[in-house]
């Protein structure tokens, strides 16, 4: 990893759309790390654009938006050499919508990239969901799918295309993003600690 092996939550910037959604968000999922994990962190999140060449310094990378997504020339290409090269995108849906205009398009853009079929659906027995902590019945719900907004759906999946084996893109329709997006102080007040999933998310990627 960079920044003397610590670990660095990088997202990422596009010229299409909106991709600075759900600020507190790093914040709560760097601090979850330093919670359950040994895992060394940078506590500064790192912005990045898709088409500079520090995105092949990133072992973990979030992307996200409401809006198109319709990446340029240099964006696909770094995009799907940083994939092909052992790279991990999260990409998040924060319209928790599978016909909504972000996960039309972003799923077109991986079709365009990967081909058609690339895109896959991951049964709930694959190593990411016991990557850290166990996640028996596969990817757990947020409160946005729960209240019955966006497509008035609960995906009981997550989708991702591998290389060679391993995911490289991990996407989402489930809005984990908004599901984070609070004060990592308030998890005090919560049940069940939902941000452990973002842990698995990150253990996965640095480590398979």
């Amino acid at each position: 990893m960079i920044n003397g092996s610590k670990f660095t939550f990088t997202r990422l910037t596009y010229h299409s759309g909106d991709w600075d959604t759900d600020q507190r968000m790093p914040s709560n999922l760097l601090n979850s790390l330093l919670e359950y994990t040994t895992l060394p962190i940078d506590e500064q999140e790192k912005v990045i654009a898709l088409s500079s060449n520090e995105i092949f310094s990133a072992p973990f990378c979030y992307i996200s938006g409401h809006k198109l997504v319709q990446f340029d020339a240099q964006e696909s290409a770094n995009f799907k050499k940083y994939i092909q090269n052992g790279g991990f995108v999260f990409a998040d849906d924060c319209n928790h919508d599978i016909d909504g205009l972000f996960a039309k398009s972003f799923e077109a853009q991986m079709a365009k990239l990967f081909g058609p079929t690339a895109l896959k659906k991951i049964p709930n027995t694959h190593k990411l969901y016991s990557s850290f902590f166990k996640f028996e019945k596969g990817p757990p719900n947020t409160t946005f799918e729960l209240n019955g907004w966006g497509d008035d759906l609960v995906h009981d999946y997550l989708k991702a295309i591998e290389i060679n084996g391993r995911i490289g893109v991990l996407y989402s329709n489930k809005d984990y993003g908004c599901e984070w997006d609070y004060d990592y102080r308030n998890k005090r007040f919560l049940a069940e600690d939902n941000t452990k999933f973002a842990v698995n998310i990150v253990m996965y990627a640095l480590n398979s």
